[in-house]
């Protein structure tokens, strides 16, 4: 399914801006070529995207294939054996980081809504890397504390606006040197440029957050809704 065709499942008002999100400022045929031109992700991982735009209230919030993807390969191309994923959904991000890892590969995924978290643990239930899988409810930012110093590979964040700076934070503390994390909605429908609500002002000073961190390597990538791409230990 293209970003185009996105809206062939927008009955609901407002659903077609927080599906395209940044896109209202790229051109959606290059989107499209975009997306026609990224390998698939999982029979599985697929039927979450589209149970997540026809039967969720909150489709928006579905990363979708061109992040998967990117989330994918840089677990791939890192090596990455232990990642925390902050905010499953309903389990679209977890899944294709543990298709992505080895087999002994540990994903960490951490939602607060139970309802989300049934759903996202029944497709879990049904893939063959469910077993790598670990899902605990609660808040983040508590869950992020119990976790030991400099032992996690990779990490996604996806979750409040408002705590991103906290969940950075935490994140460059359990990350390994040489880590990466990669955090979702950097861009937030383009109003981190004047932001004017708590969450874009939340996002606005994430992202400030981690350009003044020397500890950080980083780019900010705008594919879709922005995604900050960020390697602890800085180049």
């Amino acid at each position: 399914m293209s970003p185009r065709h996105f809206q062939d499942f927008d009955k609901r008002a407002d659903r077609s801006r927080g599906i395209c999100c940044f896109m209202d400022a790229v051109a959606s045929d290059a989107e499209d070529y975009a997306w026609d031109h990224t390998t698939p992700l999982s029979a599985l991982v697929e039927e979450v995207e589209r149970f997540t735009l026809t039967q969720t209230p909150y489709p928006n919030m579905l990363s979708g294939r061109l992040v998967g993807r990117l989330l994918a390969l840089a677990a791939q191309l890192s090596g990455a054996r232990r990642a925390v994923d902050i905010g499953t959904f309903t389990g679209y991000s977890a899944l294709t980081l543990a298709e992505a890892m080895p087999d002994n590969g540990k994903v960490l995924t951490i939602e607060k809504d139970r309802n989300f978290a049934k759903i996202a643990q029944d497709f879990f239930d049904r893939s063959a890397c469910g077993r790598k899988i670990s899902l605990r409810i609660g808040e983040a930012a508590q869950i992020l504390k119990t976790l030991p110093d400099e032992e996690t590979d990779l990490i996604f964040i996806d979750a409040d606006k408002r705590n991103y700076s906290l969940y950075y934070t935490e994140s460059m503390r359990i990350l390994r040197n040489g880590g990466l994390i990669l955090a979702d909605n950097a861009l937030w429908y383009g109003r981190v440029l004047d932001p004017k609500d708590d969450e874009s002002r939340s996002v606005a000073d994430f992202n400030e957050l981690v350009k003044a961190d020397p500890r950080a390597e980083k780019l900010l990538l705008t594919i879709r809704d922005g995604v900050y791409l960020i390697r602890k230990g800085g180049p």
